[in-house]
């Protein structure tokens, strides 16, 4: 009787961000994500079984070598080993916007730098990031591009 009471008394799990590092929580029950991360694992691996389904019926049907049927059976291992890659290119792609440099969400206040990379108000400076752009080389390519060198033809002497 003891034990009902002390189950019913734990504490509840500390909540846990989503294993995919989108600032959501996440539940030992989505596998430690975040409910649209999960429902973008399950999208991609329902695709990949398609593909793998297909993939092998191509398979039978060409009745390849045993080698090669290793191969593909292989190639299609790499690929469920790929499906946590597509997950986080898919969360970049559409993801939130996070500071290159410190993680920090920056939302709308976010500061492009001209090196392609997005940064807080703290690390937008070129200084603060280690920028490799030369803005030096930029402005002499600019300036050499609106200003074409015009060289006049000779003229023949009578």
């Amino acid at each position: 009787m003891e034990s009902s009471k002390e189950i019913a008394c734990r504490a509840l799990e500390d909540p846990v961000l989503c294993i995919n590092d989108c600032d959501f929580l996440g539940s030992a029950a989505t596998m430690n994500m975040c409910s649209k991360c999960q429902k973008d694992m399950i999208l991609l691996k329902q695709e990949h079984e398609k593909l793998a389904t297909a993939s092998s019926k191509d398979v039978v049907r060409r009745s390849l070598s045993s080698d090669e049927s290793e191969l593909a059976l292989a190639g299609a291992a790499v690929a469920s080993a790929d499906l946590a890659s597509q997950i986080s290119q898919v969360k970049s792609k559409e993801g939130l916007k996070k500071c290159t440099a410190c993680r920090k969400r920056v939302g709308l206040t976010g500061f492009s730098c001209k090196c392609g990379h997005l940064f807080c108000a703290v690390h937008h400076y070129s200084d603060k990031h280690n920028c490799p752009f030369d803005s030096r080389i930029a402005g002499q390519n600019a300036i050499a591009k609106t200003n074409p060198i015009i060289v006049a033809e000779k003229l023949n002497r009578i």
